[in-house]
């Protein structure tokens, strides 16, 4: 009899339902032409997930590291997904914010974003500074702030991992 039969206590816990706060970091967008945003909203509840909340922020570090342990914090957020400020302009400042927040870092999830980006863009892909992580309890991950970035980021590796990541990453809280 194979282990699969009989399931796996490591998968047991794995959430069906993860509930999402989002956050679009731009200082030249509003909500209403958050596209970016509408995209990861949409394929959160089209996969049978929910999302808390959504906002918008400047570029910088002190707005986006408030708002990212803010949500972390909270016992009605999930995980968190930001699109923006990941790229390598002085704007950009993502990376800078929510990395000392991270309790632990998970580089796999950059390196198989930037892998699957590359069959789209080629070269270019060496500008995405996208990172993941959890902060206090909560997966955290940064996308690029493109439809096409975060489309790809959400559906080919954010969904597939996020109950798990999810149920491990509040599971000793």
């Amino acid at each position: 009899m194979s282990h699969h039969s009989q399931g796996s206590p490591h998968h047991d816990a794995d959430r069906d339902r993860v509930v999402v706060a989002i956050l679009t970091i731009s200082s030249s967008r509003t909500l209403a032409e958050d596209t970016a945003g509408d995209a990861i909203a949409a394929v959160v509840t089209d996969h049978g997930h929910a999302v808390a909340e959504r906002t918008l922020v400047e570029d910088g570090v002190e707005p986006v590291r408030s708002q990212v342990a803010a949500w972390a914090a909270r016992a009605d957020v999930d995980c968190i997904v930001s699109t923006g400020g990941t790229g390598v302009t002085q704007d950009d400042q993502t990376v800078e914010a929510v990395e000392p927040l991270l309790d632990k870092a998970l580089p796999g999830f950059g390196e198989l974003f930037r892998q699957l980006s590359y069959e789209e863009i080629g070269t270019r892909v060496v500008g995405t500074r996208a990172i993941a992580g959890i902060v206090d309890g909560a997966p955290v991950f940064c996308l690029p702030g493109s439809v096409d970035a975060v489309t790809l980021g959400m559906t080919e590796v954010v969904l597939p991992s996020i109950g798990h990541l999810t149920a491990l990453a509040s599971a000793h809280e």
